[in-house]
């Protein structure tokens, strides 16, 4: 059985070696791969996952994008969780 990912804001997120997080020069667009599957995230997103190293903390990503959008970091945190939650529901995100 495998053990499922809670996303907080202590959790040092990463990609599996099977993803990889990469901008498609030809289409202009950032992408996440994985075998038999490709995910086209957003804006928003896509500024999270920039930050996804395997060394920084979800707190640290969302205090660095609260810091670049001059936004509230609470509400950067809440949402940079679901976020990548979703993903670790799917398999794009580890710890």
């Amino acid at each position: 059985m495998t053990d499922i990912l809670t996303i907080d804001g202590d959790i040092v997120p990463k990609f599996p070696k099977h993803v990889k997080f990469k901008y498609n020069e030809p289409r202009k667009e950032w992408v996440l791969l994985a075998p038999e599957k490709l995910v086209k995230p957003d804006q928003i997103a896509v500024e999270i996952l920039k930050l996804v190293d395997g060394i920084k903390t979800v707190k640290k990503i969302a205090n660095e994008l609260s810091k670049k959008f001059n936004a509230p970091e609470e509400v950067i945190i809440e949402d940079t969780k679901v976020m990548l939650q979703q993903l670790a529901d799917k398999g794009f995100i580890v710890e």
